[in-house]
């Protein structure tokens, strides 16, 4: 499916304006309807949750102290100390829930949703702060996106709606479902349409050695920490898969837009989408 993407926005089929509107759509729609009626659904009394929501948290904890250690070290300026941090931290939703939702079905799709309830909103705070870490940004700046994500606010909802214990009446739940359906294939379209291969030939060192800690270091990293929390094996499987994802093609648009090293984060992102196709079938294959 990324590779058809690709090949697809190659023969500018069906136009080069097509793919920012399918993205759009995805994001705002498609998406937050998986997000939601996987919550809605999800049996929220899994003793083995708040563990989850631990693990996670301690995760990215434990990288980003590592990543603000190098940096005082190599004294990056923000815009590329902002590229690598997103390099690290972010992740491809899309791949992961197609992943997730291959290997362990409508249970995974929960934890994933449960995770993400905590991870988008987290790895945007840090990705952002990265970015402008030179000039400052206030609390406002750092918040008010992650109160406006659909993203978020799918996973909020979701989660409020199981609460009132209703379920999903009237047809709504084959709805969601038909909408969530088609949310994973055109996302992974797009994640193919973002590649940008030219991209690839300037600061080889710094691409793989990003891209190495992001595909391999990371879910050894969220491994340990699943082990020493003693999850449950499921648990533990989707926090060490999320974790091996590459970087989401989103990082590109975020830093653009606060000023960073916009080339450098778009050869990121398409060397770990192309080393992905590896890593993540190992990484699949031990799990």
């Amino acid at each position: 499916m990324i590779v058809a993407g690709y090949w697809l926005r190659l023969r500018e089929f069906p136009s080069e304006a097509f793919w920012p509107g399918a993205e759009r759509l995805n994001y705002f729609i498609l998406f937050p309807a998986l997000l939601f009626s996987s919550l809605a659904r999800a049996p929220l009394n899994n003793p083995a949750l708040p563990r989850l929501a631990l693990a996670v948290l301690l995760a990215l904890g434990i990288a980003w102290i590592a990543l603000l250690l190098v940096r005082r070290l190599r004294g990056w300026p923000a815009g590329r100390f902002g590229a690598f941090s997103q390099g690290i931290l972010r992740f491809n939703t899309y791949l992961g829930l197609a992943a997730v939702g291959s290997l362990f079905g409508q249970q995974g799709l929960t934890l994933a949703a449960l995770m993400l309830a905590l991870m988008v909103p987290t790895v945007n705070v840090l990705s952002v702060w990265s970015l402008t870490a030179e000039r400052g940004v206030s609390a406002r700046s750092l918040l008010l996106p992650i109160a406006k994500n659909p993203l978020i606010l799918a996973c909020v909802g979701g989660a409020l709606f199981n609460l009132t214990g209703i379920g999903l009446p009237g047809g709504t739940d084959r709805l969601l479902s038909l909408l969530a359906a088609a949310s994973l294939p055109l996302g992974l379209l797009c994640v193919g349409a973002a590649l940008k291969p030219e991209q690839l030939g300037a600061e080889v060192p710094a691409l793989g050695w990003n891209s190495a800690l992001r595909l391999l270091v990371m879910p050894v990293l969220a491994w340990c920490v699943a082990w020493a929390l003693a999850l449950p094996a499921m648990e533990s499987a989707v926090l060490v898969l999320f974790f091996a994802l590459p970087t989401a093609p989103t990082a590109y648009v975020l830093t653009r837009q606060l000023g960073g090293d916009s080339q450098l984060m778009a050869g990121i992102i398409t060397l770990q989408t192309l080393l992905a196709a590896g890593s993540l079938l190992l990484v699949m294959t031990l799990l």
